[in-house]
């Protein structure tokens, strides 16, 4: 079963109120997809669904959500259900990093990371995946990172570990509903010209790295969307960090971990990646 002919496409992005969630908004409406921002502030949303509307003419509908609350997935779900509407690309986007070591957080930041970061994903996608099998069409993005990628590092503690959960859950996802007409890809970029850093407290760190190893969010969002349709279920961002994989991949366990642990020193304790 394919699409209704006069049904215009709609995205869901969450984390939508800056960085790569903006710019997947903003891609999507330029392909032509009405959306859905998902995010907690509420007027940086307003901005974006009124910037959609003048540029592209596409209708936007904002729901205010703390993803960090367990009950945020099912709201959202029944809050699109109660307006009739059908999501056919969702961006799992938001995201964040806790800095420090695991013991120099209190638990409860921990758990809410692992809420936002790996439940809340998972929920919203088993609860749209139904209806986009049953139209027989659905693009799933999750926006992981070439920290999942790579060998875990000390500090940020579960940044990289819940990107690779994403990784293999997309892979999985993947795997059991392509033949459906619903692609998952797993989205692994590296540094990206975004708020994330100032969020963390690491944008005097990131200052200091070479411009050169900075990503540009559209380009992500942009290589992104076309890498799901062509039904790539990873996709890396940049030549720089493809060639990090590749290296990887081939290094003994002992010299990967010998190199994280410096490169632990430099980034990871304080500042973040994606």
């Amino acid at each position: 079963m394919s699409q209704h002919p006069q049904r215009k496409p709609l995205a869901l992005v969450t984390g939508a109120s800056a960085g790569v969630g903006a710019a997947f908004a903003r891609e999507l409406a330029a392909r032509g997809h009405d959306l859905v921002l998902v995010a907690r502030r509420r007027e940086r949303l307003e901005a974006l669904a009124a910037e959609l509307q003048a540029r592209h003419g596409k209708t936007s509908t904002i729901l205010a959500a703390d993803l960090n609350q367990p009950q945020a997935p099912r709201e959202i779900v029944e809050a699109l259900q109660a307006r009739g509407l059908a999501v056919d690309v969702l961006v799992n986007n938001a995201g964040y990093g806790v800095p420090g070591f695991l013991l120099d957080q209190d638990w409860p930041v921990h758990r809410d990371f692992m809420q936002i970061m790996a439940t809340a994903p998972v929920e919203l996608a088993w609860r749209l995946l139904p209806g986009m099998l049953a139209r027989g069409h659905g693009r799933i993005l999750n926006i992981a990172s070439v920290a999942g990628l790579i060998p875990g590092t000390a500090g940020h503690t579960l940044y990289a570990a819940a990107k690779a959960f994403l990784i293999k859950f997309s892979q999985s996802l993947a795997l059991e509903y392509r033949d459906r007409g619903v692609h998952t890809c797993a989205v692994c970029a590296g540094f990206t010209l975004t708020e994330f850093h100032d969020v963390n407290g690491a944008r005097p760190l990131m200052n200091r790295m070479p411009k050169w190893i900075w990503l540009q969010a559209d380009r992500v969002a942009r290589d992104a969307l076309d890498a799901v349709e062509r039904g790539k279920v990873v996709q890396i961002s940049g030549l720089l960090y493809k060639t990090v994989y590749l290296l990887t991949r081939w290094m003994p366990d002992w010299l990967q971990l010998r190199l994280s642990a410096r490169r632990s020193r430099h980034f990871r304790v304080q500042g973040g990646t994606d």
